[in-house]
């Protein structure tokens, strides 16, 4: 009786994570679009500056698809990954499994508000043409010129989390995947 109870308990715990997440995300998202100037930083520790850099691409602003493409595939993307946890959920995947998926769709989501609202939002474009917001940045290494050798990307809350279930998928649940994916058939 507990497990039916729990089962059905799950949907609504990942809806809960997912826009807790992307809440986050986009809290701060807002709050440097609104307060810092396109290319504003702030030191926050010598290693950790926040500082406001628009991206109209993917990761580290690559652009090989028209952006309206790129958007749509974001939200096609969206809807497989939510498929998919409804799967997971429903073959008793292992809880840390759909918490990865679940960061992977709320980062994923997180990014999509940015190009479907912003542009228009802020009125530099029309919807599905918005630029992602970035606000992280880690300058950890530097030369004797004070240039930033590593870690240049500049990134946001939303890439994080995609980042981090990708790299916890590959180092902890690959069996989890491969056996999802077999299920799946």
């Amino acid at each position: 009786m507990k497990t039916i109870a729990n089962q059905k308990l799950i949907p609504w715990l990942i809806t809960g994570a997912v826009l807790l997440l992307v809440a986050l995300d986009q809290t701060l998202k807002l709050y440097i679009r609104t307060h810092y100037t396109l290319g504003e930083a702030h030191e926050i520790l010598p290693f950790f500056q926040l500082c406001f850099v628009e991206n109209n691409g993917m990761a580290f602003g690559i652009q090989w698809l028209p952006k309206w493409c790129l958007t749509a595939f974001r939200i096609v993307m969206v809807a497989i990954l939510g498929w998919y946890i409804h799967r997971l959920i429903k073959h008793n995947a292992r809880p840390w499994f759909v918490a990865m998926i679940t960061l992977i769709t709320a980062g994923a989501l997180g990014n999509i508000i940015d190009c479907v609202f912003y542009g228009r939002l802020f009125g530099y474009e029309t919807w599905f043409y918005g630029r992602v917001v970035d606000m992280l940045y880690f300058p950890l290494i530097h030369n004797a010129a004070g240039e930033t050798l590593f870690f240049r990307p500049v990134f946001n809350l939303a890439d994080s989390y995609i980042t981090i279930a990708v790299f916890a998928i590959i180092l902890f649940f690959r069996s989890d995947l491969n056996d999802s994916l077999d299920n799946h058939k």
